[in-house]
């Protein structure tokens, strides 16, 4: 197997009440996960506390990013394997600070409650 080069980014996968759960049909969770840390580093979450919007996930910009000032980028809905393949290259792109939200992902971001 080959070695796996640093991911720029970070990923937040929430699994808890409603993401990663079988409220949300027709989505393999596992799979979906396994898949986001074939890339990058993952981090499994408890609730984050925005239900409505599951199953989400947020991609936290590398060290260059925070210095370029990106900021924690929230994704919801993210239902598909299509939309989890278009984090994927964003994130290898460079992700936030780095590379422009792609317009795909522009449709599941979000600003959660109380977070500016």
């Amino acid at each position: 197997m080959p070695e796996m080069k640093p991911a720029p980014c970070r990923i937040v996968v929430c699994r808890d009440c409603c993401c990663g759960s079988p409220k949300v049909t027709g989505v393999d969770h596992a799979a979906q996960t396994a898949r986001l840390a074939e890339s990058a580093p993952v981090r499994i979450s408890d609730c984050l506390d925005v239900c409505d919007q599951a199953n989400v996930i947020v991609v936290q910009p590398s060290a260059a990013g925070r210095a370029a000032g990106g900021r924690p980028v929230w994704l919801g809905l993210v239902n598909d394997p299509d939309a989890t393949e278009d984090i994927l290259g964003w994130v290898h792109a460079g992700g936030p600070g780095v590379a422009p939200l792609p317009d795909i992902l522009d449709l599941y971001a979000f600003n959660p409650p109380g977070r500016p």
